[in-house]
C-alpha cells in the first residue's frame, strides 16, 4: 500500500475531507490500476473498464457542479486527485484530466443549457467519453495557426481540417473541436459517427503507452448551428480549457514523481552491495535528498497555487511556472530513481523507467517547457517574446 510522501507534513494543511478524499484516490489507485498497468503498458492499450469506475467515485469533472453529474468540489481537491491518479499513471491522469479539464469544463462554461444537460451528467458519470481537438499536424504551440475551419451552411457548418495527438481521440463519444470561421475561432462538439468525421488510433509510441492517443479528420463534416458552443469567440475558450488542464498537470506530475521516489527509496534499502545496502552510499543519498527537496518544493507550490485558484486569485501565468517547475523536476526525478535501480530499472516490473517516458510527453504537450517560460517571462518583464 502506497503510503505517500510528505516530508512537510503538508496534509496537516489539508481538512479532513480533503485528506479522506487523497486517500480514497490512493486506495483507488492500489487496488483498481496497478494490478493492470503492466498489462496495458506492454499492450499500448487503455484500462476502459476502469472508466465507469472514475465515475462513481467523482474522480471525473471534479469541480463540475451537482446539478450536472459532478461532486462540486474545490479546485484544490481536484489537484490532489490528480496527482493522486497519476502516481499510478499519466495515461489515467490524463484521461481523467481531458474529461474534465478540457471537455466538461468548456461545455459547463461556454455552453448551452442544451448542450450542459445533454454531456456533463453523462461524461461525469464516464458513460460518455470526449476529447479536446486544438493540436494540428503543423500548428502545436502556435495555436493561432490553424487551418481547421468551418464554413457557415443554412443550417450549420461544414468542417474541415485535422486535429493531431488527441488524448482519448479515438474512443470518444464528442469531440470538443476548436476551428477558425467568419466570426473568429468557435467550438463545436462533435459527434462520433458524424458523416465526414474520423478518428484514427495512433500506434508506435514509447511515451503514454496506456493512454489512447489519436488523429481526428474532418472532411466537409456537417456539425448542426447546436452543437457550437454559443458563449465564446477567439483563441480565449481554447486557452482557458488549456488552463485548466495544466493546472491538473501541475499537481499530477507530483504523484507521478512521489512513486518513483518511494520506489528508489524501498529499493535501495534492500539492494545490497559490497555488504550493505546502497542507501548507505553517500552518492545514493544525494540522488534521493534531491529528490524528496523537489517533491515537497512542488508540494508547496501546488498547495498555494490551489488556494489560490478557489479564490479566484491565480493567473495564467501562475499555472504555466507551477507547470513548468513541477514537470521539469519529476522527470529528472524519474531519471534519477532508474539509476539507483540500476539494470532493473529498464524492466517494467519497475516504475521508474515508466514513468519516465511518460514525463517526456508531459514536458512537451500543453504547452511546452519553452513556451511556460516566455509565458513567465512576459509576465515579470512586461516584455513578450513571442513576437
Amino acid at each position: 500500500m502506497f503510503l505517500g510522501v510528505d516530508y512537510y507534513r503538508i496534509a496537516d494543511l489539508l481538512s479532513e475531507d480533503e485528506r479522506m478524499i487523497q486517500q480514497t484516490v490512493r486506495e483507488f489507485v492500489d487496488e483498481q490500476f496497478m494490478p493492470v498497468i503492466q498489462k496495458h503498458h506492454r499492450e499500448s492499450t487503455f484500462p476502459m473498464e476502469i472508466i465507469p469506475k472514475l465515475g462513481a467515485l467523482g474522480f471525473l469533472g471534479v469541480t463540475v457542479p451537482e446539478e450536472f453529474g459532478g461532486p462540486g468540489l474545490s479546485n484544490l481537491v481536484y489537484g490532489i486527485v490528480m496527482q493522486e491518479l497519476e502516481r499510478g499513471d499519466t495515461g489515467l491522469r490524463s484521461f481523467a484530466s481531458v474529461q474534465g479539464s478540457l471537455v466538461m469544463f468548456p461545455i459547463k462554461a461556454y455552453g448551452s443549457p442544451e448542450q450542459k444537460k445533454q454531456w456533463l451528467p453523462k461524461l461525469a458519470s464516464g458513460e460518455k467519453i470526449g476529447c479536446f481537438g486544438l493540436t494540428e499536424p503543423d500548428f502545436g504551440s502556435n495555436p493561432g495557426g490553424m487551418l481547421t475551419n468551418a464554413k457557415k451552411t443554412t443550417d450549420g457548418w461544414l468542417l474541415n481540417g485535422a486535429k493531431m495527438w488527441i488524448t482519448n481521440g479515438s474512443i470518444a463519444d464528442v469531440a470538443v473541436i476548436w476551428a477558425r470561421t467568419d466570426e473568429g475561432v468557435n467550438g463545436f462538439l462533435v459527434e462520433k459517427g458524424m458523416p465526414g468525421f474520423t478518428a484514427s488510433k495512433l500506434d508506435g509510441k514509447f511515451s503514454l503507452r496506456a493512454s489512447d492517443t489519436a488523429e481526428l479528420s474532418f472532411q466537409d463534416c456537417f456539425v448542426p448551428e447546436e452543437n457550437r458552443l454559443p458563449n465564446i469567440r477567439g483563441l480565449k475558450g481554447p486557452l482557458s480549457c488549456l488552463n485548466e488542464a495544466r493546472f491538473g498537470i501541475a499537481w499530477g506530475v507530483v504523484g507521478a514523481a512521489m512513486a518513483c521516489y518511494d520506489e528508489a527509496l524501498s529499493y535501495s534499502k534492500n539492494r545490497i552491495q559490497f555488504n550493505r545496502p546502497i542507501a548507505g552510499f553517500q552518492l545514493t543519498q544525494e540522488k534521493l535528498v534531491e529528490m524528496v527537496t523537489e517533491i515537497t518544493k512542488a508540494q508547496l507550490l501546488n498547495y498555494q497555487l490551489g488556494r489560490m485558484k478557489d479564490e479566484g486569485k491565480a493567473k495564467h501565468y501562475h499555472v504555466s511556472l507551477a507547470k513548468r517547475n513541477n514537470v521539469n523536476n519529476a522527470l529528472k526525478i524519474a531519471r534519477s530513481a532508474r539509476t539507483i535501480l540500476g539494470a532493473n530499472g529498464i524492466s517494467d516490473e519497475y516504475q521508474a523507467m515508466r514513468h519516465a517516458m511518460n514525463l517526456e510527453s508531459v514536458l512537451t504537450y500543453e504547452g511546452t517547457h519553452e513556451i511556460h517560460t516566455l509565458i513567465v517571462g512576459e509576465n515579470i518583464t512586461g516584455e513578450s517574446a513571442f513576437k
